[in-house]
């Protein structure tokens, strides 16, 4: 597993990445990083991890909004929750923000 920097919201942050799967976190940090700086632009709100939260649940909710693609409903692509709440437990730890 390789390790990528990235900046979110104008903070670099150590993401662990899969090799092959460069695109795909680049991708999801800059749909992250735009909501991010969507919310703290609109003026409304200011802490960081408040941001964080409403950027996530924005997020779902347009992943909750897609169709599920046919193979899904067979078991054939199945997201592993529990890895992706430790990789982002790691990387709140790894900026102190979860200590």
């Amino acid at each position: 597993m390789k390790q990528l920097e990235v900046i979110i919201m104008g903070q670099s942050y150590i993401l662990g990445c899969p090799d092959g799967g460069e695109r795909a976190l680049l991708e999801a940090v800059g749909n992250v990083d735009q909501e991010m700086c969507a919310i703290r632009d609109a003026g409304k709100v200011r802490a960081r991890e408040r941001i964080a939260v409403l950027a996530a649940l924005n997020l779902a909710y347009v992943l909750a909004e897609r169709p599920v693609p046919t193979a899904a409903l067979d078991g054939a692509h199945t997201v592993d929750v529990d890895a992706l709440v430790a990789r982002i437990d790691e990387a709140l730890a790894h900026d102190g923000q979860l200590l």
